[in-house]
C-alpha cells in the first residue's frame, strides 16, 4: 500500500510524497508569494509534472530541473522548450496517454485553458496545450490535478475511466473556473474528496473555498480547505 501525503505549496503547486518518492506538480515556488519560506527549497525531487507553460506553473522548472534532475513529465511541446533551456530527463507525452514512472501510472487528460510560454524577452512561444494529470499509485489513491481549467463535460470521462479518489480543482475565477463552475465539475468527476487550489494568490483571484462549500452543501463530497504549507494524507 502506497503511503501518500499531499502538501499544498500555494497556488497550483503541490508536493506529494509516496513512500521514498518526492513529486512536485507545477513548479512555481521560489517566486510564489503564497509558498512558505521553508518550503521554497527541496532535499530532492524525483518526479516533476507540468500542466502548462504559464509562469505561475512552470516558473521554477528550469532551475529545479537542472539542480535535482528529476524525471519531468509534460506535454510534448513544453518538454521541447525545456530541452532548449538545457533541462534533461524529459518525458514528453500527450492527452490520453499513460506513462509508468517510478511505479506510478501518470495519465495526461484534457484541460480547457491556454498554454503560451513567456520568454525572458517578453515574447510568447507555443507550449502545446494545457493539461491535467491523474496519478494512480500502486495499491494507493488516484489523485486528479486538474491544472488550470474551466469546467468541461468530458470531466465525466475522467470519472468513468480513472475514478479519482481526490481532485485538486482551481476555484479562483477570472483565469480558471470559479466556485460555480467547480461545483458542476464536482458533479461530473464524482470524486469523494476535493482540495480547492489556484485562489487567493493575487487580488484578481476572487473565488473562495467557502463559496464552493456553500454551493456543494447538498452533495456527497468533502471539501478540504488547505492553507499553504498544510499536509494531508491522500
Amino acid at each position: 500500500m502506497s503511503e501518500v501525503s499531499l502538501t499544498w505549496l500555494g497556488h497550483a503547486s503541490f508536493l506529494i510524497k509516496a513512500n521514498d518518492l518526492t513529486i512536485l506538480i507545477d513548479p512555481w515556488v521560489i517566486g510564489n508569494p503564497a509558498t512558505p519560506e521553508p518550503l521554497k527549497s527541496f532535499d530532492k525531487i524525483d518526479l516533476m509534472l507540468i500542466t502548462h507553460g504559464h509562469f505561475d506553473h512552470i516558473g521554477d522548472a528550469v532551475v529545479l530541473g537542472k539542480k535535482h534532475e528529476p524525471t519531468i513529465v509534460g506535454i510534448f511541446e513544453t518538454c521541447e522548450w525545456l530541452a532548449s533551456k538545457g533541462v534533461g530527463n524529459l518525458e514528453g507525452m500527450n492527452k490520453g496517454g499513460t506513462l509508468k514512472v517510478h511505479g506510478i501510472d501518470i495519465t495526461m487528460v484534457s484541460a480547457d485553458h491556454s498554454c503560451g510560454i513567456t520568454e525572458d524577452d517578453g515574447s510568447i512561444v507555443y507550449g502545446g496545450e494545457a493539461v491535467g494529470f491523474v496519478l494512480s499509485f500502486p495499491d494507493g489513491p488516484r489523485i486528479y490535478h486538474a491544472g488550470d481549467t474551466n469546467v468541461f463535460g468530458d470531466m465525466s470521462i475522467i470519472a468513468d475511466l480513472y475514478k479519482p479518489d481526490l481532485a485538486l480543482l482551481p476555484v479562483g475565477d477570472r483565469f480558471t473556473m470559479g466556485p460555480r463552475e467547480a461545483a458542476l465539475a464536482i458533479d461530473l468527476l464524482r470524486a469523494p474528496k476535493v482540495v480547492p487550489m489556484h485562489f487567493g494568490t493575487f487580488p484578481l483571484l476572487t473565488g473562495t473555498p467557502d463559496v464552493l462549500r456553500e454551493l456543494t452543501a447538498d452533495k456527497a463530497v468533502e471539501i478540504i480547505e488547505m492553507e499553504p504549507g498544510d499536509t494531508i494524507q491522500a
